[in-house]
């Protein structure tokens, strides 16, 4: 059953609202702006109906407050109010009020009121989740599209989103770059980075398919794959908006070659001018390189992968990530 805050200085009309909603809804009734906020910290109601004529703080100020909070800005606010003018409707919309319904209220009309605002928010909720399963299948097939040219890296995009997780987790967890990290949403940013390879589409089959190790010519041919991709991401960035997604994407694919001592590709970046992400997959991109069989190798133990890892430590790799890779490399060996 969802939860409605009814916040109101009137015991009259408090007790005419819970008698119109009991039998619907759960009806929570507070005598002023600072008992709604109290109550905020231990339930989250569905909706908040909130007079404006109130002692202490009246409707407007509390509506502020609950807007410049990132925990309350969601819930849906109606005003019930005796108040009938233009310029009140006018305030209450501007500071983000759903609607108005004026005392005395129709209890029919106020329930149709609350049905069509929570139902609003249920379907904007509903088509959110409906358009994050299109991103993700969509990413999932361009993904596939590309490991699928690639046919000695089978599996490689889901390993290192795996990896790229784990390290992210142990990260946050010991504070390391908590500034950067620390409003990530880390399986959306685990999933941006499975288009890090997306530039290899540009690269030709007989190269990507070499059953041997690649000539320095083909090595060069295979290098601006990090640049194609992110001019492929820039593209989609450029059609469907520049969201995070496509952000946290586009440094995955440009600077996952780069090396800490300043001697990768493309661009030559040393140190901590390299962007986080591509910090953080070159760890993952590397070890499972070293951990995958490949037509001119067989595929490395998990434990001399790790000293392979490690004695690029502050030359191929960020030493302090290298630590973090070290300190969670079971879980590695777990994927």
């Amino acid at each position: 059953m969802k939860t409605i805050f009814l916040v109101d200085d009137s015991n009259i009309s408090l007790a005419k609202g819970e008698e119109a909603l009991e039998d619907h809804y759960r009806v929570m009734t507070l005598p002023s702006a600072a008992k709604m906020f109290g109550m905020l910290a231990k339930v989250r109601p569905d909706l908040i109906l909130l007079d404006i004529e109130m002692p202490a703080m009246n409707g407007f100020e509390a509506l502020k407050l609950l807007k410049a909070d990132d925990a309350y800005a969601g819930i849906p606010v109606i005003f019930v109010t005796g108040r009938n003018d233009t310029d009140a409707e006018t305030l209450g919309f501007e500071l983000g009020a759903v609607d108005f319904v004026t005392k005395p209220f129709s209890p029919p009309v106020l329930l149709n009121r609350i049905k069509s605002h929570l139902g609003i928010d249920e379907l904007v909720r509903e088509r959110t989740a409906q358009l994050e399963r299109l991103k993700n299948g969509i990413v999932s097939v361009l993904a596939d599209m590309v490991e699928s040219r690639d046919m000695v890296t089978g599996g490689h995009i889901e390993r290192t989103t795996m990896y790229i997780k784990i390290l992210m987790l142990e990260m946050l967890a010991r504070g390391l770059h908590i500034d950067d990290m620390g409003d990530w949403d880390l399986d959306m940013v685990a999933s941006s980075a499975r288009l890090h390879d997306v530039g290899k589409i540009s690269v030709s089959d007989v190269i990507l398919n070499k059953p041997g190790k690649l000539t320095a010519e083909e090595f060069d041919a295979i290098k601006p794959h990090t640049v194609e991709g992110e001019r492929i991401i820039g593209r989609i960035a450029a059609q469907a908006g520049d969201e995070s997604f496509l952000r946290h994407a586009k440094l995955f694919a440009g600077y996952h070659h780069e090396r800490w001592d300043g001697t990768g590709y493309p661009y030559g970046l040393k140190g901590a001018d390299i962007p986080l992400h591509g910090r953080i997959m070159a760890i993952a991109d590397v070890y499972d390189a070293l951990v995958s069989e490949r037509p001119y190798k067989k595929p490395f133990p998990g434990d001399e992968a790790a000293r392979i890892i490690m004695a690029g430590s502050g030359s191929h790799f960020d030493p302090d990530i290298a630590d973090v890779f070290y300190s969670v490399r079971v879980r590695f060996k777990a994927v």
